[in-house]
This record gives structure tokens, C-alpha cells and sequence, in this order.
């Protein structure tokens, strides 16, 4: 048999599949991207330059330099509502690690096969809610007359409280239903970096010791972090921008009690309508989110050799 006849044939150019084609598949994605996440930012960016309050359209839109910068950090308000932002983070965020951790050790030991998996399945339901539907069902659940939460206390023997009515129930409350919605976020996390753990070695290390807590230190941790990581970054951008949620259940209120960062930006910008002032405290928080994103790298984040 000659060269020629064992020699494969040419295969022949595909006629739906031209130079452009993959631009032409990925320009969909790219003008969303560019409609919703790019214009908004550069929008932003150029507007906290400038005076903008759309209630005066005939004063123009001045350039104004960095003024609207030094008036948010000049801004009791404005670093108090931070502040507060600041400790609804660091009161969620540790619970919702612990309880995703336990839950995804749970979920993790061998056996219960069709119990888990359902288990895998519930977890999916709080994510799959959006942050208004949460406040709504937050109101219902911490209200003093009808609320389950009274109910449960009734109960146990103890009154009725006025949860959305004072500053500490108030608060209470909205930890409580951030901890419902994304904790099981941290469960599906937590049990992805558990699922990437070789069998052989954790077993190996369960006949070494019975120490559960040593077995997560020397041998699971290290699959954890880059987890771990995640969810700090994750939750760090997403506790700065949390608006639905608080703003239907509390309105910020009662008084300042609930005015995280997102709620006083709002305030500012579509209730005053200054949208230069509003517009520099969002970019402020953009470099926020990116520097402890950083710093979660650099401090969190490790390789699994």
C-alpha cells in the first residue's frame, strides 16, 4: 500500500466556523460585563469628581477635584455606619465559619448516604434565596405579636421581645438571618476542600490518632485554606454591599441601630441625591474590599503540595 493511500486525509473546514466565530460567541458575555460591571464603575469613578446632585441640573456637573473624598472622610456618619458594618462582620462571619465547618465535617464522615445527600440539597435552599424574600421572611419571623421567634420563646418560658424595635434586637435580628442564609455557603465550601483530602492519607492519619481536632490541624486545614480564603473574600465584599435584606426588614433602623454602609450610601445618594458624595464613598469601599482581599491572600491563602 503506497505512502499515498495510508497518508490521513485533510480534514475538511467546518463552513459555520470562521475567523470571528469565537468572538461572536464570547461578545454576549463581554458587553454584559461591560453594560453592568464596567460602565457603573467608571460612571462612579468620574462622578466623585464632580458635584452631582441631580436635584440642580441647572448648576451643572462641576468638576470638583478630591472634595467629595475629603467630606467622606471628614464624615462622623460616615465612619460610624462603617464601623458598625465592621461588627455585623466580625459577629457573622466567625459563627457562619464554625457552623459551616461542623456541618461539612458532618456531612463528610462515611455513611448515611441518602440522608447526606439530601442534607446537600437543603443547604442549597438559603442560597437560592434573594436578599429581599430574606428580609421579608425576617420581619415575619421577629414579629412581636405573630413572630416564630416569640413563639419559641414563649415556650421556653421567657416574654415576648420587640426585636425590630429596639437597637439590640434589632441587630440580633439581622445577624441571625445573615447567619441562616450563608451559612450553609460555608458548609458547601468547606465540604468541596474536605472532598480533595486522599482517602488514603486520612485514613492513615484516623489510624494514627483519635484525636479529631489534631486529624483537621495536621491533615485537613491545609485543604481548607484555600476555602477559607474564599469566604473571607467573599463575604467581605458581600457584608459592605448587604442593602436588601436590612433595608426591608429595618430600614436601618430603629434610629442608627442598623445603618450598616450600604444603607447610609443609599440614604445619600438617592434621598439627598448627592451622587458625587455617594459616589467617592462607594470607590472608597471598592479599595477596602480590594486591600483586605490582599491581606486574606497574603495572610490565608497556601498551596497544597
Amino acid at each position: 500500500m503506497s505512502d499515498a493511500t495510508t497518508r490521513a486525509a485533510p480534514a475538511k473546514p467546518n463552513r459555520g466556523y470562521g475567523r470571528w466565530t469565537p468572538a461572536w460567541f464570547l461578545a454576549p458575555a463581554v458587553l454584559t460585563l461591560l453594560l453592568i460591571g464596567i460602565y457603573p464603575t467608571l460612571f462612579a469613578l468620574v462622578t466623585s469628581f464632580r458635584r452631582y446632585n441631580i436635584t440642580r441640573p441647572r448648576d451643572g456637573f462641576p468638576f470638583i477635584g478630591f472634595e467629595n473624598y475629603v467630606n467622606v472622610l471628614t464624615d462622623s456618619t460616615f465612619w460610624s455606619s462603617l464601623l458598625l458594618t465592621a461588627k455585623f462582620y466580625v459577629t457573622v462571619l466567625p459563627i457562619q465559619v464554625v457552623l459551616g465547618l461542623v456541618v461539612a465535617l458532618l456531612l463528610h464522615k462515611p455513611g448515611m448516604g441518602m440522608l447526606k445527600s439530601l442534607a446537600r440539597v437543603t443547604l442549597v435552599v438559603p442560597l437560592a434565596t434573594t436578599y429581599a424574600v430574606v428580609g421579608l421572611i425576617g420581619r415575619l419571623i421577629f414579629n412581636r405579636d405573630f413572630g416564630v421567634a416569640n413563639q419559641f420563646l414563649g415556650f421556653v418560658g421567657f416574654g415576648p421581645i420587640d426585636w425590630l424595635s429596639t437597637p439590640n434586637g434589632a441587630f440580633a435580628a439581622i445577624v441571625i438571618m445573615d447567619v441562616w442564609q450563608w451559612t450553609p455557603f460555608c458548609a458547601l465550601i468547606f465540604l468541596a476542600g474536605l472532598s480533595m483530602v486522599p482517602g488514603e492519607i486520612e485514613e492513615a492519619a484516623r489510624l494514627e490518632t483519635s484525636s479529631k481536632l489534631a486529624l483537621l490541624r495536621h491533615v485537613q486545614l491545609p485543604y481548607l485554606l484555600p476555602g477559607l480564603t474564599a469566604v473571607m473574600i467573599l463575604r467581605s465584599a458581600d457584608v459592605l454591599k448587604l442593602f436588601d435584606m436590612v433595608f426591608v426588614m429595618t430600614r436601618g433602623g430603629p434610629g442608627s441601630a442598623t445603618d450598616l454602609i450600604s444603607i447610609y450610601i443609599q440614604r445619600v445618594g438617592f434621598r439627598i441625591f448627592d451622587l458625587g458624595t455617594a459616589s467617592a464613598q462607594a470607590i472608597l469601599l471598592l479599595i477596602l474590599t480590594i486591600i483586605i482581599s490582599r491581606l486574606y491572600i497574603r495572610l490565608l491563602y497556601r498551596e497544597v503540595h
